[in-house]
């Protein structure tokens, strides 16, 4: 990180570029304490270079053709839908506020940051009809106020069953990985005689 510290400006433009292009939600903060530079420089190396910050870059990430979601309803959706390719993948981006955290200590409810990752699972599933029906979780670190929780969602092959899909999900704030969870999703099939199951599992 020293070398870094004494790039030239061009040199440091160059990394400051290839930063964001491998991680789009990367914030000024933390390009700061990459690039070691003060967060004006930064936001002037931006600018200079026609780089948004971060909401404006996760606006006309979210404004591209991705695939519409189609298992659920946007509005139920827990956190911005940024990229979609149904029974691919997905992201989705979720800054954690006042009503999502506990008042003395700043923390985020857990079920918050389940919620994120598991309407993400549901929604890039390629059908009509796609509900929970197990999920294994592991909680890495607390988040709190103020932070933004990227989830990725890829969807994985599950041998034997049309009617069920596997999705890994991973959220992450900044590079720290902070849920992961495993789910099985149900999802319709153009068999009539599915399981009558599919009916009875709980959305989430």
């Amino acid at each position: 990180m020293i070398a870094i510290e004494r790039l030239p400006k061009r040199a440091r433009q160059q990394q400051l570029v290839k930063i964001i292009e491998e991680n789009p939600f990367i914030t000024d903060q933390e390009l700061t304490r990459k690039l070691k530079v003060s967060i004006q420089t930064i936001r002037l190396d931006r600018m200079e270079l026609g780089i948004p910050e971060l909401r404006e870059r996760m606006k006309l990430m979210a404004e591209r053709s991705y695939d519409q979601v189609r298992s659920l309803p946007l509005h139920e959706v827990i956190g911005e839908i940024v990229d979609l390719q149904l029974d691919k993948s997905g992201i989705s981006i979720f800054e954690i506020a006042d009503e999502h955290v506990f008042s003395r200590t700043g923390i985020a409810r857990g079920h918050h940051i389940f919620a994120q990752a598991n309407s993400l699972a549901v929604a890039v599933i390629n059908d009509e009809i796609a509900l929970t029906f197990s999920a294994d979780i592991r909680f890495v670190r607390s988040v709190h106020l103020g932070e933004k929780c990227i989830a990725k969602a890829y969807v994985r092959p599950l041998s034997g069953s049309k009617a069920k899909a596997k999705v890994e999900v991973f959220t992450y704030v900044g590079e720290e990985m902070v849920f992961q969870g495993n789910f099985v999703i149900y999802r319709s099939t153009v068999d009539e005689d599915h399981e009558g199951g599919i009916h009875h599992a709980d959305r989430h």
